[in-house]
Protein backbone atom coordinates (compact mmCIF):
# COMPACT_ATOMS: atom_id res chain seq x y z
CA UNK A 1 0.00 0.00 0.00
CA UNK A 2 1.12 3.91 -0.54
CA UNK A 3 1.75 5.99 1.88
CA UNK A 4 -0.52 8.60 2.55
CA UNK A 5 -0.41 11.96 2.56
CA UNK A 6 -0.66 14.58 5.67
CA UNK A 7 0.21 17.58 8.15
CA UNK A 8 0.95 17.11 11.41
CA UNK A 9 -0.16 14.56 13.71
CA UNK A 10 1.56 13.88 16.74
CA UNK A 11 4.42 12.66 16.91
CA UNK A 12 5.79 13.83 13.92
CA UNK A 13 7.88 16.27 14.87
CA UNK A 14 10.34 13.60 16.76
CA UNK A 15 10.12 11.14 13.72
CA UNK A 16 11.19 13.86 11.27
CA UNK A 17 14.05 14.55 13.76
CA UNK A 18 15.07 10.62 14.27
CA UNK A 19 15.01 10.45 10.36
CA UNK A 20 17.68 13.17 9.38
CA UNK A 21 19.25 12.76 13.29
CA UNK A 22 19.47 8.72 12.26
CA UNK A 23 20.82 8.76 7.80
CA UNK A 24 23.13 11.68 8.79
CA UNK A 25 24.90 9.90 11.45
CA UNK A 26 25.28 6.88 9.61
CA UNK A 27 26.48 8.47 6.13
CA UNK A 28 28.17 11.59 7.20
CA UNK A 29 28.54 11.14 11.05
CA UNK A 30 26.84 14.05 11.82
CA UNK A 31 25.86 14.11 16.07
CA UNK A 32 24.26 15.86 18.73
CA UNK A 33 24.36 19.27 17.20
CA UNK A 34 22.91 18.49 13.88
CA UNK A 35 20.05 16.67 15.46
CA UNK A 36 19.49 19.84 18.28
CA UNK A 37 19.70 22.04 14.95
CA UNK A 38 17.04 20.49 13.28
CA UNK A 39 14.89 19.26 16.24
CA UNK A 40 14.98 23.23 17.24
CA UNK A 41 14.34 24.54 14.28
CA UNK A 42 11.64 22.20 12.99
CA UNK A 43 9.50 22.75 16.03
CA UNK A 44 9.65 26.66 15.67
CA UNK A 45 8.63 25.86 12.67
CA UNK A 46 5.36 23.73 13.29
CA UNK A 47 4.64 26.44 16.01
CA UNK A 48 4.90 29.17 13.91
CA UNK A 49 3.56 27.77 10.77
CA UNK A 50 0.37 29.32 8.51
CA UNK A 51 -1.32 26.27 6.64
CA UNK A 52 -2.25 28.66 4.44
CA UNK A 53 0.92 30.11 3.41
CA UNK A 54 3.00 26.80 4.76
CA UNK A 55 3.11 23.41 3.60
CA UNK A 56 3.99 20.77 6.60
CA UNK A 57 3.44 16.98 4.59
CA UNK A 58 4.62 14.02 5.57
CA UNK A 59 4.35 10.81 3.89
CA UNK A 60 2.69 7.72 6.68
CA UNK A 61 2.20 4.40 6.42
CA UNK A 62 -0.03 3.32 9.44
CA UNK A 63 2.20 5.17 12.33
CA UNK A 64 5.33 4.91 10.47
CA UNK A 65 6.95 7.93 8.97
CA UNK A 66 8.22 7.29 5.68
CA UNK A 67 8.97 10.91 4.08
CA UNK A 68 8.24 14.30 4.70
CA UNK A 69 8.99 17.60 3.14
CA UNK A 70 8.35 21.48 4.17
CA UNK A 71 8.15 24.69 2.16
CA UNK A 72 8.51 27.39 4.74
CA UNK A 73 7.07 31.10 4.18
CA UNK A 74 6.15 32.47 6.96
CA UNK A 75 8.87 31.57 9.58
CA UNK A 76 11.74 32.13 7.03
CA UNK A 77 10.25 35.36 6.13
CA UNK A 78 10.78 34.67 2.25
CA UNK A 79 8.11 36.97 1.66
CA UNK A 80 8.99 36.75 -2.47
CA UNK A 81 9.63 33.34 -2.50
CA UNK A 82 10.06 30.23 -0.31
CA UNK A 83 12.60 27.48 1.21
CA UNK A 84 12.49 24.06 0.95
CA UNK A 85 13.66 22.43 4.29
CA UNK A 86 13.44 18.90 6.08
CA UNK A 87 12.86 17.04 2.93
CA UNK A 88 13.71 13.25 3.79
CA UNK A 89 12.81 9.94 2.92
CA UNK A 90 12.83 6.73 4.82
CA UNK A 91 15.34 3.97 4.47
CA UNK A 92 12.74 1.60 3.41
CA UNK A 93 11.14 4.27 0.88
CA UNK A 94 14.16 5.02 -1.08
CA UNK A 95 13.80 4.47 -4.54
CA UNK A 96 10.38 3.82 -4.40
CA UNK A 97 9.72 7.12 -6.32
CA UNK A 98 7.98 8.92 -2.90
CA UNK A 99 10.82 11.45 -3.19
CA UNK A 100 9.63 12.29 -6.24
CA UNK A 101 6.29 12.36 -5.37
CA UNK A 102 6.55 14.71 -2.10
CA UNK A 103 8.73 17.17 -4.19
CA UNK A 104 6.11 17.31 -6.81
CA UNK A 105 3.12 18.25 -4.38
CA UNK A 106 5.90 20.56 -2.76
CA UNK A 107 6.37 22.23 -6.04
CA UNK A 108 2.44 22.32 -7.23
CA UNK A 109 2.14 24.24 -3.59
CA UNK A 110 4.85 26.35 -4.64
CA UNK A 111 3.50 27.29 -7.97
CA UNK A 112 0.06 27.60 -6.89
CA UNK A 113 1.17 30.36 -4.51
CA UNK A 114 3.30 32.08 -6.83
CA UNK A 115 6.78 31.37 -4.23
CA UNK A 116 9.47 32.45 -6.19
CA UNK A 117 12.25 31.91 -5.99
CA UNK A 118 12.06 28.73 -4.02
CA UNK A 119 16.21 28.09 -2.20
CA UNK A 120 17.22 24.88 -0.53
CA UNK A 121 20.59 24.58 1.49
CA UNK A 122 21.88 21.83 1.28
CA UNK A 123 25.82 19.77 0.80
CA UNK A 124 27.56 17.98 -1.62
CA UNK A 125 27.09 14.16 -1.97
CA UNK A 126 23.70 13.85 -1.52
CA UNK A 127 23.99 12.79 -5.45
CA UNK A 128 20.36 11.56 -5.62
CA UNK A 129 18.62 13.90 -3.73
CA UNK A 130 20.51 17.08 -6.67
CA UNK A 131 18.87 14.83 -9.29
CA UNK A 132 15.80 15.37 -7.75
CA UNK A 133 16.29 19.39 -7.67
CA UNK A 134 17.55 19.51 -11.09
CA UNK A 135 14.40 17.46 -12.34
CA UNK A 136 12.10 20.36 -10.61
CA UNK A 137 14.12 23.33 -11.50
CA UNK A 138 16.63 24.09 -9.03
CA UNK A 139 20.29 24.91 -10.16
CA UNK A 140 23.13 25.62 -8.10
CA UNK A 141 23.83 29.60 -6.95
CA UNK A 142 25.63 29.64 -4.31
CA UNK A 143 28.69 27.23 -2.10
CA UNK A 144 30.03 28.48 0.79
CA UNK A 145 32.86 26.44 3.22
CA UNK A 146 30.01 27.60 6.36
CA UNK A 147 29.84 24.38 8.02
CA UNK A 148 26.16 24.48 9.81
CA UNK A 149 25.59 20.95 10.59
CA UNK A 150 28.49 20.64 12.21
CA UNK A 151 29.65 17.50 9.71
CA UNK A 152 32.60 18.25 7.82
CA UNK A 153 30.67 19.96 5.16
CA UNK A 154 30.16 22.58 3.07
CA UNK A 155 26.73 24.39 2.04
CA UNK A 156 25.52 24.28 -1.23
CA UNK A 157 22.39 26.81 -2.03
CA UNK A 158 20.15 26.18 -4.95
CA UNK A 159 17.53 28.16 -6.39
CA UNK A 160 14.09 27.36 -8.23
CA UNK A 161 13.06 30.57 -10.08
CA UNK A 162 9.30 31.17 -11.56
CA UNK A 163 7.73 27.93 -13.56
Amino acid sequence: MAPAFVGYRPGVIADIVGLHARYYARHFGFGVQFETLVASELAAFVAAHDPDEDLFLNAVDGDTLCGSIVIDHTVAAHRDGAKLRWFIVGDTQRGTGLGRALMARAMAFCDAHAYAPVTLTTFAGLDAARHLYEDFGFKLVKEDPIDRWHGGVGEQTFSRPAI
